[in-house]
């Protein structure tokens, strides 16, 4: 069995064109030719796919494409999507069931989501001269996320989830975690985001990928599992001058017997289509992440995520309250109340977000 598994996947204005022409070659160039070698290729759907104008109240951008999206996914070679990410709920329900219908539509697999919180614990597994491989598929908490209540993306959970992997470990000779999160453009895993991975691992997870970085990371085996720390984007292609942004790997897994061999193909986003990356490019970019990859070998991972915490310093002070002025007091203060875990449960008590309350009847 071969698994193609991709990043982020959005329309944006560059994009849109090729989405609605319904041209995979226009949209996804020689990629389709790797998608012809896979059983099942997998992308994260990071947009709504509906005519909605029905944007859901959030901080950042409100992501969505044309119904036919889904058309051209087919017509590429897609086979999956993945749903659980911060984007798929950006026009409420109504989006959200437009991009199910869309999907279904197109027969394409979709998984990371539920009607409620319970019932997005589900998984999709694939089965091929007797081997099974289970996908499990998570976000972290941003506003797109299922609750008791509502529909909505399947959030992480640092107990449930790792029970959910044990219980799909189980009945399935492969465990493959897709992990929507970690910090945007930080080409490094916080010690949070690493511990979380290596337990995943731990509780029987093969392989994690993690997404929603718009970077490429780094990348470790950790007894005897995959962890990448960063995707990178797979077709989000834009003119943003951020480093990294269209850039991406395309991760292989070829499923052998009772083996999992693992490859990076990278992929490269101009002029609003996507290309594999040519001998020089993919050389430059897999030697720029194995280099990366030996900070997490010899930790110094830790000082790169700190130069990049610090870099955002002030955005989180003015995001604090702070502005220019404050005491050390205050300051502390702050830091004491967001450090202890009891504070924390409160801060998030009586402090909801507008995903509590976006699209409740």
């Amino acid at each position: 069995m071969k698994l193609v598994i991709c990043g982020d996947l959005s329309v944006t204005e560059e994009s849109r064109r090729f989405f609605e022409s319904g041209d995979p070659r226009a949209a996804f160039g020689d990629v389709c030719d790797l998608f012809a070698t896979a059983d099942r290729t997998i992308v994260n759907l990071e947009c709504a796919l509906t005519d909605s104008e029905n944007r859901i109240k959030k901080f950042g951008p409100n992501l969505k494409g044309p119904k036919s999206t889904a058309d051209t996914l087919k017509a590429a070679g897609v086979t999956d999507c993945t749903l659980s990410n911060n984007h798929i709920f950006d026009f409420g329900k109504e989006g959200f069931y437009d991009t199910i219908k869309a999907l279904d539509r197109c027969e394409l697999v979709h998984t990371g989501w539920g009607e409620t919180y319970e019932d997005s614990r589900k998984n999709v597994t694939y089965e091929q001269n007797g081997i099974r491989v289970t996908l499990v598929n998570v976000c972290e908490h941003e506003y797109s996320y299922a609750t008791e209540t509502r529909v909505g993306a399947r959030p992480f959970d640092e107990f449930e989830t790792m029970q959910d992997i044990r219980e799909a470990k189980k009945s399935a000779d492969f465990v493959i975690v897709v992990y929507h999160g970690g910090k945007e453009l930080c080409r490094y895993p916080s010690p949070r985001l690493m511990k979380a991975c290596r337990e995943m691992v731990r509780c029987g997870a093969d392989a994690v990928f993690c997404q929603h970085s718009h970077c490429i990371g780094t990348y470790e085996c950790f007894e005897g599992g995959h962890i990448l720390y960063g995707q990178g984007n797979f077709h989000f292609v834009s003119d943003k001058e951020y480093e990294g942004w269209n850039e991406g790997l395309a991760v292989c897994l070829d499923i052998d017997g009772k083996q999992m061999k693992i490859s990076f193909e990278p992929v490269i986003g101009e002029n609003g289509a996507i290309r594999m990356a040519n001998a020089d490019e993919k050389k430059r970019i897999l030697d720029a992440m194995n280099e990366r990859n030996k900070t997490v070998a010899d930790g110094t991972w830790k000082q790169h995520w700190h130069a990049f915490c610090e870099s955002q310093l002030e955005k989180y002070l003015k995001a604090a309250g702070f502005w220019d002025r404050y005491t050390t007091e205050e300051y502390q203060k702050f830091a004491h109340y967001l450090d202890c875990e009891a504070h924390t449960d409160v801060w998030r008590e009586i402090f909801p977000t507008w995903n509590a309350t976006n699209e409740i009847d």
